[in-house]
């Protein structure tokens, strides 16, 4: 009876001791990222080049980041170029997206999903050559952007949680 009691309360002193120190089976709540550490992420994609029905081609160039708080999103900015055979000169512009960051517990990253394209103007495009890119922004938009991750969580920050048979996201 008197080993059983000792147990107890050793157990009870480990457990108050491990939850007073922060050492809960429940692990992170939370990965920090910077604005600057995704933009870096960000940047290693771009430039790109997007055919467009063989007929024109759209370079962007690496987006610009800065936080939307307010709608729990992010907001990229980028400089684009339109040129090709159906548009006779080259047309510079912007594409604005917003976005919201994703964790995917696969490969450990942070992903941009759920983009919505704000704007994409081109300065001077013809008005029918512009109505046909904005149809496309979206789709643009999605194969720049949508699950690119931005983030990769180093092993040795799910190393503990996974010792305690927690998963990030759960």
């Amino acid at each position: 009876m008197r080993r059983s009691r000792r147990r107890w309360l050793l157990g009870a002193a480990l457990g108050l001791a491990l939850a007073g120190s922060g050492c809960t089976p429940s692990g992170p709540r939370s990965v920090t990222l910077s604005l600057d550490q995704m933009q870096e992420k960000l940047a290693t994609r771009f430039p790109r080049r997007y055919p467009v029905a063989g007929l024109a081609e759209l370079n962007l160039q690496t987006p610009r980041l800065s936080l939307r708080p307010e709608r729990n999103r992010l907001n990229a900015v980028m400089a684009v170029e339109a040129s090709g055979p159906a548009l006779r000169r080259t047309y510079s512009g912007s594409m604005d997206v917003d976005f919201a960051l994703r964790f995917e517990p696969s490969d450990q990253t942070v992903r941009a999903t759920e983009l919505e394209v704000l704007a994409l103007q081109l300065e001077g495009l013809p008005a029918q050559a512009s109505t046909l890119l904005a149809g496309l922004g979206p789709t643009l938009a999605q194969q720049a952007l949508r699950e690119v991750v931005l983030s990769r969580c180093a092993p040795a920050t799910w190393r503990w949680p996974t010792a305690w048979a927690c998963s990030p996201g759960a």
